[in-house]
């Protein structure tokens, strides 16, 4: 599944709940239910059940058991393996009018040991029988008795005798509500293109919402074969995983069809999908014999070409990489209108935002495809790792998504070198793992997972961006020929199985000879990372590092801390820089290094390519010696950014100071990448959210106009023929940041190009949109807000709405705020979009504390509509987190001591953790920053 905060993102960690019962594989702690899985099933049988969902609310038996529930929660307990499935033969069918649905199963089941009662996960399903049937001659078949448990989300079916050892069948019958939560089997709104208002019938599984749509075992190791049969309306697509092996029409209804689905391979419940709706496709085989169709909104296939040919660049990619060919006949690609997530990697029918899906071939933006063909390469990655191969438990999620989130730039990268897109890693996934995971209220990637509550809140940076940026270190580490050939052992060695995190350690190992476990258990196990504290000194020709190694905190604070990593450093100099001198482990705390062949006046410089998961501190001498290789960009781009970005880390932390920051920005004034721009911009505009809660931010403004207005007079406002990809994204960028500052000519332009462009005369850019509708709502009024709404309704594209839903918060006057507020939650904006609406204001400091209170005041509808989902943590964070006093901080903590929110605890304290952060930053920086600023405005 794909969440980036710069996309859509990420959750807070959960608090554990679970039982934890010590065992150890690998050396490692894991719940004691995961030793059930290995036993062996050696006897059979089966069980039929019906089920129904009730629509009225709850059943008596359930309201009856809460009523008995105790008040403390029990300890979590995964599913008793007494009863496993082997098959599902599932029937589906939605009413797209009543959004309801009715369905009936049958699962072929393995019994290890005699019991009268069967347990497996349900969730807002009644169901209305439930039979068993032995498969012995003879075998009767028999009913039984069904009882809920809404808070472990399961249902037992009880006997009125013991079913014996043996295989046998469980059949269900059931109807279920098409919710409007974005989870388990839901419906989406859509518009047809005469305008008429429709639904569609989608399904999100991931992590624990089968359960939603069908009785099941829905945890990942219990992994079964599924057939699927849907039965829905003539005129509608309907789409599973595999391919279609028999569609005739229902002998109930002349007006609906009966779709039967192939075999799936044998998997986990979370991948299972069906969509029902109205779709145009496009469709092409990929050179290794892969049927690949993208679905579209009706009349615009040609929005899914771009994707359809990413997908079939990236399949032959990935079976050259994982040497395994791609295991399904077919992949299906599909924009869906309302989805909570960027993606999700159903085997074989991938589901997408249409943001994330569909592109424009005239109204999309170089960055809209850039991120495009991130997400398809993603989602595809899966299919390999996470589908074909599968964690064991959600413990292990960052296996999917930390190695998905890595090799989709591996892919761009191949699919697109223009791009530069292991760079732009380094700001869009490295350095932003970084700074979550030096607060305190970090968690380790691998965190024990129990109640499906807990399992949401590890869709975060850490199992995603530090996931990804550890995958990164590892790949340097034993190098890419070695890795290969470690992940096809893995691969093969595991198909259509589970595993933990230390299988593939050991396969790793096993490929390069190196301590792979060792090294990484240091990575994922513990929280955090270490900063590199290196000095030097000149003995001859040969320059001697020290180097010292300890926890890097936000707040700088040491005291008691005694993690270490094993660190794989490599270290380069000014006579190849892109070149490792020296590559060593750092197995200790402190350690010294020499480097022959160096002269005094050359540079030498740890991390080069920044693919270590460490900060650098370098003694003030040997950063002397990197400003010229800054300023001459000798230094390679990635370098560059990565001295920025861990010195502003360190005056963060009170290692150093903001001003350093800002005097270094001198040295980059002939910067050329995009990338490196981006994260000054990011450094700035973070400044920024500090000195809203000062009285000379505007001094801040003036800075940045110096500093960005030489860029912008070098690209200019218009394309040129010869340049590329990313001249497009700097444009924008800087245009982007010196409109928002109020650089007068760029605002002028802005607003004459805007006019136009509503007039629908001269249509802006793509490209340029976005700067545009920011900088003339940040300067604009209550006419210009008109007219971007106005623009807003006539739109058909969802990125174009997107684009502007986003902008909005530009706006500086209260009353405006107060509007783009409640048109947050109007009925014009999906679900799905309202977090970008209302976070969009807290830029200024009328809108951050309008944004606060706007919470607290709807929070009741809020909880409701994104309860238990990752939309609700980002919500929070992005409404408390911009604080500098005290007095805000107490305040958020007693909303929240009133206002349960299991789904977003480390979100919340991660968010009064940077609210203090603040204060401390603030009290420290701020006389010698307004001093330093002053100074500049002369």
């Amino acid at each position: 599944m794909f969440f980036k905060c710069t996309r859509i993102t990420a959750k807070p960690c959960a608090r554990l709940l679970g039982h934890l019962i010590s065992g150890t594989r690998s050396g490692s702690t894991y719940w004691s239910s995961v030793a059930t899985n290995k036993r062996i099933l050696s006897c059979h049988f089966k069980i039929h059940i019906h089920f129904r969902v009730g629509f009225q609310g709850p059943s008596r038996s359930i309201s009856q058991l809460s009523k008995n529930m105790p008040s403390e929660k029990k300890p979590f307990e995964r599913l008793p393996k007494d009863v496993v499935p082997k098959n599902y033969k599932l029937t589906l069918q939605p009413n797209l009018k009543a959004f309801t649905f009715t369905g009936c199963e049958t699962i072929t089941v393995e019994i290890s040991s005699s019991t009268d009662k069967v347990t497996l996960n349900c969730l807002d399903i009644e169901i209305s029988s439930a039979a068993y049937k032995g498969d012995k001659s003879g075998d009767a078949s028999v009913n039984a008795t069904v009882s809920y448990s809404k808070d472990d989300e399961t249902a037992t079916l009880t006997f009125p005798s013991a079913l014996q050892a043996g295989k046998g069948e469980l059949s269900l019958d059931f109807t279920g509500i098409l919710n409007d939560k974005m989870k388990g089997f839901y419906r989406s709104k859509y518009t047809t293109p005469s305008g008429e208002e429709r639904h569609c019938a989608v399904t999100q599984f991931e992590a624990t919402d089968a359960r939603r749509a069908f009785p099941c075992w829905d945890e990942p190791a219990v992994k079964a074969t599924f057939d699927i049969t849907l039965v829905t309306p003539k005129d509608r697509v309907a789409l599973s995983n595999m391919s279609v092996v028999e569609e005739k029409s229902c002998e109930k209804d002349a007006n609906l069809k009966e779709v039967k689905y192939a075999t799936t391979p044998i998997m986990s419940t979370y991948l299972l999908a069906f969509v029902v709706g109205e779709f145009d496709y496009v469709e092409a085989t990929s050179s290794d014999g892969v049927l690949v169709r993208v679905y579209t909104p009706v009349d615009k296939k040609e929005q899914g070409q771009f994707a359809l040919e990413v997908a079939t660049k990236t399949l032959p990619f990935y079976k050259d990489y994982f040497d395994i060919a791609y295991p399904l006949p077919k992949v299906d690609l599909i924009a869906i209108p309302d989805f909570a997530a960027g993606a999700m990697e159903n085997w074989g029918l991938i589901t997408y935002r249409e943001t994330a899906l569909l592109v424009d071939p005239k109204n999309s933006s170089a960055m809209a495809k850039q991120w495009v063909a991130l997400v398809v390469g993603h989602e595809l990655a899966h299919q390999w790792f996470g589908n074909l191969v599968t964690m064991e438990w959600w413990t292990h999620l960052w296996l999917n998504e930390g190695f998905a989130s890595w090799i989709e730039y591996l892919c761009v990268d191949h699919c697109f070198p223009e791009y530069d897109i292991w760079t732009q890693f380094v700001t869009n996934d490295y350095t932003r793992a970084l700074e979550l995971d030096a607060l305190k209220n970090s968690h380790p990637i691998e965190v024990p997972v129990g109640h499906p509550s807990e399992v949401d809140e590890i869709f975060d940076l850490i199992s995603y961006s530090k996931g990804a940026s550890v995958i990164r270190m590892l790949h340097d580490y034993i190098g890419d020929e070695d890795f290969k050939k470690g992940m096809n052992a893995y691969l093969n060695e595991h198909s259509y199985k589970n595993t933990f995190t230390e299988d593939l350690w050991e396969a790793l190992g096993k490929a390069s000879g190196k301590p792979v476990e060792s090294v990484m258990s240091t990575w994922t196990k513990q929280m955090g990372f270490p900063v590199i504290k290196v000095s030097a000194k000149q003995e001859g020709n040969s320059r001697i590092l020290t180097l010292t190694q300890s926890k890097f905190c936000a707040d700088g604070a040491t005291d008691g801390n005694d993690s270490q990593w094993m660190v794989p450093i490599s270290i380069c100099t000014s006579a190849d820089p892109t070149k490792a001198a020296v590559k060593i482990v750092l197995d200790k705390p402190t350690t010294t290094v020499t480097i022959d062949n160096v002269s005094p006046d050359q540079w030498v410089k740890l991390n080069p390519g920044t693919v270590g998961f460490y900060r650098t501190q370098y003694s003030r001498e040997m950063l002397d010696l990197l400003m010229p290789a800054i300023s001459g960009q000798s230094l390679p781009a990635r370098d560059r950014l990565g001295l920025i970005n861990d010195l502003f880390a360190l005056a963060k932390a009170g290692e150093a100071t903001t001003v350093e920051v800002l005097r270094l920005m001198d040295a980059y004034h002939n910067e050329t990448n995009y990338t490196v721009w981006t994260d000054i911009c990011n450094t700035l505009r973070t400044v920024s959210g500090l000195l809203i809660h000062t009285d000379y931010s505007d001094q801040l403004k003036t800075f940045v106009k110096k500093l960005l207005s030489p860029v912008a007079e070098k690209l200019g406002w218009d394309a040129k023929a010869d340049e590329g990809h990313l001249d497009a994204l700097l444009r924008s960028l800087v245009i982007l940041h010196l409109g928002k500052c109020g650089h007068s000519e760029i605002v002028a332009e802005a607003k004459k190009r805007f006019e136009s462009h509503a007039a629908g005369k001269d249509k802006i850019p793509a490209d340029l949109r976005s700067p545009v509708y920011h900088s003339v709502l940040r300067h604009g009024d209550e006419a210009t807000y008109d007219a971007m709404l106005k623009l807003f309704h006539e739109q058909d594209l969802h990125e174009e709405k997107e684009r502007i839903m986003r902008a909005l918060g530009s706006v500086k006057d209260k009353a405006l705020i107060k509007k783009v507020l409640e048109f947050s939650m109007s009925e014009h904006v999906r679900s799905q979009d309202t977090v970008f609406v209302l976070t969009g204001v807290v830029g200024s400091k009328d809108g951050l504390e309008m944004a606060w209170q706007f919470l607290q005041d709807n929070w009741q509808e809020l909880h409701k509509r994104y309860e238990g989902g990752f939309l609700l943590s980002r919500l929070v964070k992005y409404c408390t987190e911009g604080f500098a006093s005290e007095e805000r901080a107490k305040e958020i903590e007693e909303f929240f001591k009133t206002h349960d929110a299991p789904a977003a605890e480390r979100t919340i304290q991660q968010s009064l953790e940077n609210i203090r952060l603040n204060i401390k930053w603030l009290a420290r920086d701020s006389d010698n920053i307004k001093a330093f600023l002053a100074s500049k405005a002369d």
